[in-house]
């Protein structure tokens, strides 16, 4: 049989616009579900005669439409398996998220860890001479209430943040502008450097916040100011949205601080604060970043935690986590006294425990406050004096304790066994000028301060301070059933043992083995420290110093006496700040 050429260019174009066709078809199908595909291809063993070809091509088209058919099969196999492996995999990735997290409802701010420092230290005793005047005249606070509004806010001004060694990053605006903060439960304002800071050099050395770069930012202008123990800032209200860890809390009200004067936040580590407490302490009664976590329904529980890592080879310096708690961080169960005051997060506490025998100072229970802002635990002088007598901690000599005790001690003594009101002895005798009801001292101070006893009336307040100590410490040795001389003997060297102004003392570091523990009772349970956990070691190698992790610092009733666990407990205790409840609570840190 003769095929004319234009027949066989005929048969093969119209093989290859068939095979093109069914291609096109198939490929098509391919992509469409099965069941779509099945009636496609169905469809398709049907002769192609509106295109007008010979049914004589059947044979080519249904061979054609098999291979491709069978194509077809391979390429929904393989893209069928593609996606059975892509959905396991995006299974086995989401499991343990949706499954099995514990985390669920939890947000986690990690926190960086800064070694305790010389240099620091240095300035923080530089810049506590700044903050004397706010400590000498505290009162001022407790009369007009210009902090907050509430005479709570007086602890505020005892804060020394140059010790601190937690920090996180937040970010502030619309995108986020990141800042270095310490996340305080000691205070209750935000506040970060502003970009219209111009005449302090600190906030040059700092993150500063621009409102024109954020799209979310409303002018408020209020004015503020904050003094601390170390120095002040002061500037002025803003609002901007407020991102922590993955929430973003909606138009936070916060400080840009304009003036940040001195050496206190000029080597501060740290760009601000981020206040934790209550809204009864907020300055400019602005509502607290953690209040609008709560009210904006950003978290599932209205609790957060605080784990801090005190191992010091570790570079994870802890964990914020706010919404609940996470179990890897602590062991057994943790123990919930009830907040009585807001303000700070207080509580009441009970005795104190040197060598497990106790002091008796607060046996008939103190005011306590847990407090991230503070590196150390500051506590009454005269109990924190006796702690580092025990320790063997060495301080500033105090001439006039030692006055006080050569001159007044017997008649202390004999006064205090004739059942003569204890609190009234000093002004009895000439030392003091009140009739007992001013309380330990006019302000929140260290008790021996060269400088402050410079300011008026401070050498009768020294004198008048220590007197008190002194009826403190004998009372707590008659209750012993010391002889005289022993007791006279012990409280005198005492007075070798008070702190430093700064509050700090120093102690061999070889001695740590034969150091006593000290324990705290809270909610009925004995929470113990070891001297490893209450010593911090400041430098490396030769140079490597001991600092007593005990601090005095002095609160007048009705707030005082008062203990202050800063870092140095809150290391060792995993602590759950529970808003829902009023409520605290500690258990072994894991």
């Amino acid at each position: 049989m003769t095929v004319k050429p234009l027949l066989i260019f005929k048969i093969l174009t119209t093989k290859q616009r068939i095979s093109d066709r069914l291609r096109t078809r198939v490929r098509s199908s391919c992509r469409q579900a099965p069941a779509q595909t099945d009636s496609t291809l169905s469809h398709l063993k049907k002769p192609i005669a509106e295109s007008g070809e010979s049914s004589n091509y059947s044979v080519f088209q249904f061979s054609l439409f098999n291979r491709l058919s069978t194509n077809c099969f391979i390429i929904n196999m393989g893209t069928i398996f593609k996606s059975i492996t892509a959905s396991v995999f995006l299974c086995l990735c989401l499991f343990p998220v949706v499954f099995c997290n514990p985390d669920e409802g939890l947000y986690r701010i990690g926190l960086k860890k800064r070694k305790f420092d010389q240099s620091n230290r240095v300035a923080a005793q530089l810049g506590s001479k700044e903050g004397e005047a706010y400590r000498t005249s505290i009162r001022k606070y407790h009369l007009c209430g210009n902090l907050g509004g509430s005479g709570d806010a007086d602890i505020v001004e005892l804060k020394n943040y140059m010790d601190a060694q937690y920090f996180g990053e937040i970010g502030i605006g619309t995108p986020p502008q990141k800042f270095t903060v310490i996340f305080d439960t000691g205070s209750s304002n935000l506040w970060v450097p502003s970009s219209k800071c111009y005449l302090s050099i600190a906030c040059f050395l700092h993150s500063k916040y621009k409102s024109k770069s954020s799209s979310t930012y409303k002018k408020n202008g209020k004015s503020a100011a904050i003094h601390y123990g170390t120095g002040a800032i002061s500037g002025f209200f803003s609002e901007d949205h407020v991102k922590v860890g993955d929430l973003i809390v909606k138009y936070q009200e916060f400080i840009e601080a304009t003036k940040e004067p001195g050496l206190t936040f000029l080597v501060a580590k740290f760009d601000g604060i981020l206040g934790l407490g209550f809204q009864e302490i907020s300055v400019g009664n602005a509502v607290p970043l953690w209040y609008n976590m709560v009210n904006q329904g950003l978290v599932s529980k209205p609790v957060f935690s605080f784990w801090f890592n005190r191992n010091a080879d570790e570079e994870e310096g802890g964990e914020i986590v706010f919404g609940g708690l996470d179990p890897n961080h602590y062991k057994g169960k943790h123990t919930y006294v009830p907040v009585t005051q807001k303000g700070y997060w207080q509580f009441n506490m009970g005795d104190v425990l040197i060598d497990g025998k106790t002091t008796g100072f607060c046996a008939s229970g103190c005011a306590a406050i847990a407090d991230s802002g503070t590196s150390l635990l500051a506590g009454p002088t005269s109990i924190i004096t006796e702690v580092n007598h025990a320790i063997g901690a060495t301080g500033i000599v105090s001439q006039e304790c030692k006055t006080v005790v050569s001159q007044y001690g017997e008649i202390i003594i004999s006064m205090l066994l004739a059942k003569d009101e204890p609190k009234k002895i000093c002004s009895q005798i000439g030392l003091c000028t009140f009739d007992g009801n001013r309380g330990v001292s006019m302000g929140i101070e260290s008790v021996v301060n060269e400088n402050t006893q410079r300011a008026s009336g401070g050498l009768r307040d020294g004198m008048c301070s220590t007197c008190e100590l002194t009826v403190v410490w004998l009372q707590n040795q008659l209750k012993q059933n010391k002889t005289q001389d022993l007791i006279l003997d012990y409280v005198n060297d005492l007075c070798d043992r008070l702190p430093s102004p700064m509050g700090e003392s120093a102690v061999d570091c070889n001695n740590l083995a034969s150091m006593p523990n000290i324990s705290f009772t809270i909610g009925g349970k004995i929470f113990e420290l070891t001297p490893e956990q209450y010593v911090l070691k400041v430098g490396e190698g030769d140079v490597t110093q001991c600092i007593s992790g005990f601090s005095a610092l002095d609160v007048p009733p009705p707030r005082g006496p008062l203990w202050i666990l800063g870092d140095v407990f809150m290391g060792q205790f995993h602590t759950v700040f529970d808003y829902g409840n009023m409520r605290v609570g500690f258990a072994e840190a894991a």
